[in-house]
Parts: C-alpha cells; sequence; structure tokens
C-alpha cells in the first residue's frame, strides 16, 4: 500500500479522495478504486502520478458520474500535463466516453470494473455463460450493505430479496487480493442473497496494464 493516507471505506464511498498533489499525471477515480490504484503505483514506483477520487457511492446513481468527471477535469487540468479518467462505462451508456473525448483525455477501457479486472477480452469471451451472475470485488465485499442492500431497501424489507435476485444463480467474487477475510466477506454476501458462490482470483487485471502503458507514456 501507499505511504499515501488512505482514508476509510465509508470516506471513499461518501467522499472520495484527495491525494498527493504532485506529479506530471493525474488519475480521475472512482473511490472503489483507490486501494488498488494505490497499490499499483507504490509498488512500480509511479510517483509522478497523482490521484484524486470521485466518491464511490455515485455507482448507485451513475447518471451523475460524467459531470462529476467533467468537473473533475476542469478543476485539475491546468495543474498537470495528463489527465487520465480510471472510470470505465459504469453505466452511463456511453456519455463518459463522448464526454473524454470531447474534453481530450482517456479513461480505462471496458463496461464497468468487473470487466476490466477480469480482462475485458476474458470477460467478454465468457458472454452469455454468465447472464445470472452478480459480481463483487474486493471493495464491495467490504461495502455490500452501502451499495446494495440498503438501496435496495432489504434492510428494511429483507422478504424482498427473491424478487431481486431471483434471476440470478451465483454470486461471483473477483478477489483483487488473496484474502481470507474478504472470501468470508463475500460468501456470506452470496449467503445472504441466496446464492451459489464462487471466488475468481483476477488481481489488477486490465487496469494494471492500463496504469502501466499510461505511466511510461511520454508527456
Amino acid at each position: 500500500m501507499s505511504d499515501e493516507t488512505l482514508p476509510d471505506d465509508v470516506s471513499l464511498t461518501t467522499k472520495g479522495y484527495s491525494g498527493v498533489d504532485n506529479g506530471s499525471i493525474l488519475l480521475i477515480a472512482c473511490g472503489a478504486l483507490a486501494r488498488e490504484i494505490l497499490d499499483l503505483k507504490t509498488r512500480n514506483g509511479w510517483d509522478h502520478m497523482a490521484l484524486t477520487c470521485l466518491p464511490a457511492i455515485l455507482h448507485v446513481h451513475p447518471e451523475r458520474i460524467t459531470q462529476a468527471v467533467e468537473d473533475a477535469v476542469a478543476k485539475h487540468q491546468s495543474k498537470f500535463d495528463k489527465i487520465y479518467v480510471v472510470y470505465a462505462d459504469c453505466g452511463t451508456g456511453g456519455l463518459l466516453q463522448a464526454a473524454c473525448e470531447k474534453l481530450g483525455v482517456e479513461m480505462v477501457k471496458g463496461p464497468h470494473c468487473y470487466s476490466f479486472f477480469e480482462g475485458n477480452q476474458a470477460f467478454q469471451d465468457r458472454g452469455e455463460d454468465e447472464t445470472t451472475a452478480f459480481y463483487l470485488t474486493d471493495f464491495l465485499a467490504r461495502q455490500f450493505d452501502a451499495f446494495v442492500w440498503k438501496p435496495l431497501g432489504l434492510d428494511r424489507h429483507p422478504e424482498l430479496r427473491d424478487m431481486y435476485f431471483g434471476n440470478y444463480t451465483k454470486l461471483i467474487y473477483q478477489a483483487q487480493i488473496d484474502s481470507p477475510e474478504l472470501t468470508e466477506r463475500a460468501r456470506a454476501c452470496a449467503d445472504r442473497m441466496g446464492l451459489e458462490f464462487e471466488r475468481r482470483f483476477t488481481g489488477y487485471g486490465d487496469l494494471e496494464t492500463t496504469m502501466s502503458d499510461w505511466a511510461s507514456r511520454p508527456t
């Protein structure tokens, strides 16, 4: 993990993260990716990359993501040689991609983080075989209540569980790190949802290769 002070998951969910404001490159990212990005920065010595994160809870309202990213680019663009956006489409229906192209900034390829963590090509190849799968990442295993259970009202009306998840057959936990504790958390989420459980170690997938490419480019 980075020497940068990382707030807890609740803060990453509701407030985001403002990291060390130095370097030639700025990454504007989802708060759900802060730990992974900082780990990659530290392991690879990418000290020329700074990081700021928008609140992860924006994913509950994907229609707000594009404007939030545009505002962040406008706020920071005069301070950095290059800005990259560490979001996939994330339910914006192509609006985020269009905004990034207009702003002249590049974003991570893929429909969502489940795809780029697994590797976009590998995720695409699985295709229809996993249309009934519900995915969790490390962050979502830690913040399951905030992103799934409470927004659906299941903390108040657990009897609605089968209505929401009746068309799913299994929960696939995409593990970024090898943590028995997170695996048990994810398994408990599957039990609460009444789904089969599968753990799939993905590591950082295309997030790592994309960041490596960005880090190596001249600014």
